[in-house]
């Protein structure tokens, strides 16, 4: 028994031995600094106009009209409409100081409005004076794509026709691949069908939401282009209505108090969401794409997605600045913002303070 026992503490006495010896105490680290953030990424907090969501300074009665007119032009009295766009790569101006190297139709961005009537049928001819391939691509067509949505080679040409069966607000754009890189160059706009039994006498504006992602180094002749790895996370520099970031702020758009409005929405995109949103008023009536039975009646905000469009109804009831944006609120500090202005035109109307 005693011979069992010694063996026992023999056995704990090696195993003792065998462990690794207790490592000594940490000292404790020394505290870190607070993350400084530099001046560079602090948010500037001065309002650019004094009037809620003023996202952009406000122009004043003396502000001339916007480089890029909102007003949609009647449709043409004809069942037949020709329309001949010439693509070339120009040079646009999408921000004060700021010009891109852009992709057109017709040397414009977006593109000329297309505005015809429902059974209308369009005659359309495509010529390619760029030096790549491009193509069309019509949202309000009912066509084979692949007779018809080719690409079209450098100084070549492609001619169809199609009827304009539904109507609503409907995106146009270049479809050649990478579509998204010939989207975010410029080669989108907008077509206008009017229904058969016309609608309520109204003034009418169109608005193309698009976005650029621009170079962080102008080339020799100052122009930016596009930054693909930019588009690709989805984090655009500027976010426009009619092809120029706030455009309609500082050059607002003279409308009357309780006068019916009609704003057709196209979001060419490439990648946003457009979350359409006017201060201060509310959409008596939203027509979501194409749709004509059961609009949305009494709505605040209406998200128009990328290649869809909708058509807005709406009365300002009081004289007044009132702003429109992208209620996605990043986006319309990036120049997603405009302007009604409700009053005579030409005269500085009462503007309040109060928030929203």
């Amino acid at each position: 028994m005693e011979t069992l026992r010694i063996g026992a503490i023999a056995a704990a006495l090696l195993l003792a031995g065998c462990r690794s010896p207790a490592p000594p105490a940490r000292q404790a680290e020394p505290p870190r600094a607070a993350a400084v953030t530099s001046p560079q990424e602090q948010p500037d907090t001065t309002p650019p106009a004094d009037v809620s969501h003023g996202e952009a300074p406000i122009g004043g009665p003396e502000a001339e009209p916007a480089p890029r007119l909102a007003q949609l032009e009647p449709a043409e009295r004809t069942r037949l409409h020709r329309v001949r766009l010439e693509i070339v790569h120009e040079t646009v101006s999408i921000a004060p100081g700021v010009k891109y190297a852009a992709w057109t139709f017709g040397g414009t961005v977006p593109g000329p409005v297309q505005h015809v009537r429902q059974g209308d049928t369009v005659d359309f001819t495509l010529v390619n004076e760029a030096n790549i391939p491009h193509s069309m691509d019509f949202h309000a067509a009912e066509i084979a794509p692949s007779k018809y949505y080719v690409n079209v080679m450098p100084g070549d040409s492609l001619h169809y026709r199609f009827v304009a069966r539904v109507p609503g607000a409907f995106m146009y754009h270049c479809g050649t691949a990478p579509v998204a890189m010939h989207i975010a160059n410029g080669m989108y706009g907008a077509l206008i069908v009017d229904p058969a039994t016309p609608r309520p006498k109204a003034r009418e504006l169109v608005f193309v939401q698009s976005e650029f992602y621009e170079t962080a180094k102008p080339a020799a002749d100052g122009t930016v282009s596009l930054d693909w790895q930019k588009l690709l996370g989805q984090a655009p520099d500027h976010i426009v209505f009619n092809g120029r970031a706030s455009q309609y702020a500082t050059h607002p758009i003279d409308v009357r108090p309780n006068e019916l409005l009609r704003l057709y929405l196209v979001n060419a995109g490439p990648n946003r969401i457009s979350s359409f949103h006017v201060v201060g008023g509310i959409f008596n009536r939203v027509f979501e794409d194409g749709s004509q039975a059961n609009p949305l009646e009494g709505v605040q905000t209406v998200n128009v997605p990328v290649g869809g469009g909708s058509i807005f109804e709406l009365r300002l009831r009081q004289p007044g600045d009132y702003p429109f944006v992208t209620h996605a609120f990043a986006d319309a500090t990036k120049g997603g913002v405009g302007v009604l202005r409700a009053g005579e035109p030409g005269k500085r109307v009462a503007v309040g303070t109060a928030a929203h």
